[in-house]
C-alpha cells in the first residue's frame, strides 16, 4: 500500500511509521522539519521524507499527486490549545485548512484514496454527560479544539458529497515515548519526565479530577484496527475506557521516582478551557476486535525507560 503520513516524525506519527513498515507498504512522511528525526532514526532509511509546510497550498497539493497514495493519514498540527489562542489564524491553517486542501486535492484527483483524521478528545470540550461517546454534544473550548472539530466536520461532508472514504479517531490523554516534553504540548509526558528528573511535580486542585490515559502502542494499535475494520464516514474513540484520578497518577510517579508532588490551584485560563472530567466509552472501537493492553503502571515503567535509555 502507498501511504501518506503528514506529521509522521510526532508522537503518534513516528510510533506508526515503525509499526507500518513492511515490504508491503510504502511509505512518505511529510513533515514541516528535521527536528524529531531522532523519532525513527533507527528505521528512517526504509521510507521516504519530504519536508514542506502543510499550510503552503501549492506544495501539498503537488506531493499527494506526485506520490498518489492509496491511503493518506493526517497526523499533522499544532496540538498546543495555549499556543492556538496566542497566533488563531495559523492555528486555523495547520488545523482546519489542511484538511481541507487534503480532501479538495483527492477529490480532483479522482483516485480511490483513504483518508484518516487524527482527532482529539478537546472537541468536545467540558462533556455535559459521562461517559463520552461517538455521539456525545461537541462544544469546544478552545481555537485549537474548534479547528480540530472543523476538520471532522470537512470529512463527513466529503463522504457524504463525494463518497470519499474517510475515518477519524479522536485520542483521549495519551503518553509513552517520542513525546516533546514541554507542559504545552502533553501534560501526562511532562509529569513523568519531571518526575524521572526527580523533581517536584505539579498538580492541580489536589488532583481531584480523573481523565482517560492510555499509552501510545494502544493508540496504534487502534488506527490499525480503524484501517483494516473501519467503516467509511464513522468517527471511532480510542482511549482505554478507565477513570485515572491525578492524585493517584502522583503517587505512582512518587512510588516509581525520588519525585515529589506539590498540589496547587489551576490557574485563571485553565479553570476556564479544561475539559475537567473525562471518560470515554470505547466500546464502538472494541467492537471491531481492539482492545487495550497497557496499563497505567506498565505504560509509566515502560515510559520512564526510554527516559533512562536516552540519558544512558
Amino acid at each position: 500500500m502507498n501511504i501518506i503520513i503528514t506529521g509522521g516524525l510526532g508522537f503518534i506519527g513516528s510510533h506508526l511509521v515503525q509499526n507500518l513498515i513492511s515490504k508491503n507498504n510504502q511509505i512518505t512522511i511529510l513533515s514541516k522539519s528535521k527536528k524529531k528525526i531522532s523519532n525513527i532514526r533507527s528505521f528512517h532509511k526504509n521510507l521516504k521524507i519530504n519536508y514542506l509546510d502543510i499550510t503552503k497550498k501549492n506544495l501539498l497539493e503537488k506531493n499527494i499527486e506526485i506520490i498518489n497514495p492509496d491511503l493518506i493519514i493526517h497526523l499533522a498540527g499544532q496540538t498546543s490549545h495555549s499556543q492556538s489562542f496566542e497566533n488563531p489564524l495559523y492555528d486555523i491553517d495547520i488545523n482546519s485548512k489542511s484538511t481541507l486542501r487534503i480532501l479538495e486535492t483527492v477529490r480532483k484527483m479522482n483516485k480511490n484514496c483513504k483518508f484518516i483524521l487524527g482527532s482529539t478528545f478537546v472537541v468536545i470540550g467540558k462533556p455535559n454527560k459521562l461517559p463520552v461517546n461517538e455521539n456525545s454534544i461537541t462544544n469546544p473550548t478552545t481555537i485549537y479544539g474548534a479547528n480540530r472539530l472543523l476538520s471532522e466536520h470537512y470529512c463527513k461532508i466529503y463522504h457524504d458529497l463525494y463518497g470519499i472514504d474517510t475515518r477519524i479517531f479522536r485520542i483521549t490523554n495519551s503518553f509513552g515515548p517520542n513525546e516533546q516534553v514541554i507542559p504545552t504540548k502533553n501534560a501526562v509526558n511532562y509529569l513523568i519526565y519531571r518526575a524521572f528528573q526527580g523533581k517536584d511535580i505539579t498538580i492541580y486542585d489536589n488532583g481531584k479530577f480523573f481523565r482517560d490515559l492510555i499509552y501510545v502502542s494502544d493508540v496504534i494499535s487502534g488506527i490499525k484496527t480503524i484501517m483494516r475494520k473501519g467503516k467509511s464516514g464513522n468517527i471511532y474513540w480510542i482511549s482505554s475506557g478507565k477513570k485515572t484520578w491525578f492524585h493517584e497518577l502522583g503517587n505512582l510517579l512518587e512510588s516509581y521516582t525520588n519525585a515529589k508532588v506539590k498540589y496547587i490551584k489551576s490557574p485563571k485560563y485553565t479553570s476556564k478551557v479544561d475539559v475537567g472530567n473525562f471518560i470515554v466509552n470505547n466500546s464502538k472501537l472494541k467492537k471491531l476486535g481492539w482492545k487495550p493492553k497497557i496499563s497505567l503502571s506498565k505504560g509509566i515503567e515502560l515510559t520512564l525507560k526510554y527516559f533512562q535509555n536516552l540519558k544512558n
